[in-house]
């Protein structure tokens, strides 16, 4: 089914009834690393929905996960400033002109916080005076019950409920089926706010693209990318790939070794290249460069090696970037020019010393004036930015490209054949048939 048709069963912000209704509003404001925003860019992407919902007559309480403050391994949980909400409630308030309250709920030693507890509901009450402009909740993964199960899970998910009148997720970012995505949708009114919207309906743009369809991808492990890379190949004219997952493919294909590639990798990038044989999609990028060390970019211990030059049975070391000379090749660039859509989840280097190759791809993908040009992901964003902010500024309100929140979203999506097939998505369009017959 097309992305346009199944929109249809998706339950949107604006059909919603929000006079004197409080809304509780999963974001994915997830920028802060150490204490410090690294890029609002996301934080801005849902001042859309936050306005609409208090134009019509709502008070809001946001929520984020920010980081990942939970122990795998231990399950112990730290409760910190360097995953605090407490900076992207601060730049909201200068944004907005107004005052937010993060609650103080007390936590249990090294297991986060147990639940909410009543002492919110004085905020509330000034949020409906309108003496406070919105509430941020603490961190959701400081909460046992965001990614528990059971009835830890259960408990936090009617604690969320019993604060608002009707739950809005604009975190199209955040996939993961938790808590504050997923299970909260089972007690309230749910929607989709804006910007989840947009991000569905340009992710069309990806499943359904026009053609030709060239893609850009990279990941500094193979095996998690698996998936997402299959479905990608079956839908691209032609595919680039950078970082590990170019690696690995070059293990595989010339019989070489090359540092810090596992030889799980290079087992499942065989695959790929048997796969290849036949299809002919992959560009190789022509141009590479091999160091010495991961310590930096020390003169005299790095080099650009040839592709056609790998040697079959040679060990080799450290691939750390895309030649910039390799976006010059022929082939390449006419690969990019030509393309009608083109789609980028990558970091082409090895940060941040590394950066040329992903600069030079930014810059030659800029040149073709007429194709629709989607990024995904933080790190690929971040990497735009810091590498080509006057670039970065002009594309923002430009018609042709379109910046996702979220990567991992989008991969996931991806190799689900539909944004539908996410768990939180579900969700919405099964809320839909509980709440708004």
């Amino acid at each position: 089914m097309r992305v346009a048709d199944s929109m249809k069963k998706l339950p949107l912000l604006q059909s919603a009834d929000l006079r004197g209704k409080v809304v509780l509003v999963r974001v994915d404001h997830n920028v802060v690393k150490q204490g410090i925003i690294q890029d609002p860019y996301r934080i801005d992407r849902t001042i859309g929905t936050i306005y609409n919902i208090v134009e019509r007559g709502g008070r809001f309480i946001l929520m984020t996960h920010v980081g990942r403050p939970r122990d795998k391994k231990t399950g112990a949980i730290s409760c910190d400033a360097s995953t605090s909400v407490r900076p992207i409630a601060e730049y909201l308030e200068r944004k907005l002109h107004t005052k937010f309250h993060i609650p103080e709920i007390p936590r249990t030693g090294n297991k986060g916080i147990p639940g909410i507890d009543t002492s919110i509901n004085l905020a509330i009450k000034d949020l409906k005076e309108r003496k406070i402009g919105g509430i941020y909740l603490p961190n959701t993964r400081w909460f046992q019950g965001e990614e528990a199960g059971g009835s830890e899970r259960d408990c936090f998910a009617l604690q969320l409920a019993g604060l608002a009148d009707v739950y809005v997720n604009d975190a199209f970012g955040s996939w993961q089926p938790h808590t504050s995505t997923y299970d909260i949708t089972k007690h309230l009114p749910s929607y989709a706010g804006f910007l989840m919207q947009e991000e569905i309906t340009n992710l069309s743009k990806v499943l359904e693209p026009e053609r030709p369809f060239v893609a850009v991808v990279a990941g500094a492990k193979y095996d998690t990318k698996i998936g997402p890379l299959n479905e990608i190949y079956n839908k691209v004219d032609q595919l680039i790939l950078g970082g590990v997952l170019y690696n690995a493919y070059l293990c595989a294909k010339y019989n070489v070794r090359i540092a810090g590639v596992s030889e799980t990798d290079v087992e499942a990038a065989k695959k790929l290249v048997e796969r290849d044989k036949a299809s002919k999609k992959i560009f190789e990028l022509p141009f590479i460069v091999e160091a010495d060390t991961l310590e930096g970019k020390i003169e005299g211990q790095y080099r650009t090696i040839k592709v056609n030059a790998l040697e079959s049975g040679k060990e080799y070391g450290y691939i750390l970037d895309i030649d910039a000379r390799s976006f010059e090749d022929p082939e390449v660039n006419k690969s990019l020019s030509s393309a009608r859509t083109i789609f980028v989840n990558a970091v082409m280097g090895f940060t941040p010393h590394f950066t040329e190759g992903s600069e030079a791809l930014d810059r030659t993908i800029d040149k073709n004036r007429t194709a629709i040009k989607l990024y995904g992901g933080g790190d690929t964003l971040q990497e735009f930015k810091n590498l080509c902010p006057g670039l970065y500024l002009s594309i923002l309100d430009n018609a042709l490209y379109y910046l996702f929140t979220g990567g991992g979203s989008v991969l996931k999506a991806i190799e689900k054949h539909s944004p539908f097939g996410i768990k939180p998505v579900q969700a919405l369009i099964e809320n839909a048939e509980r709440f708004q017959k």
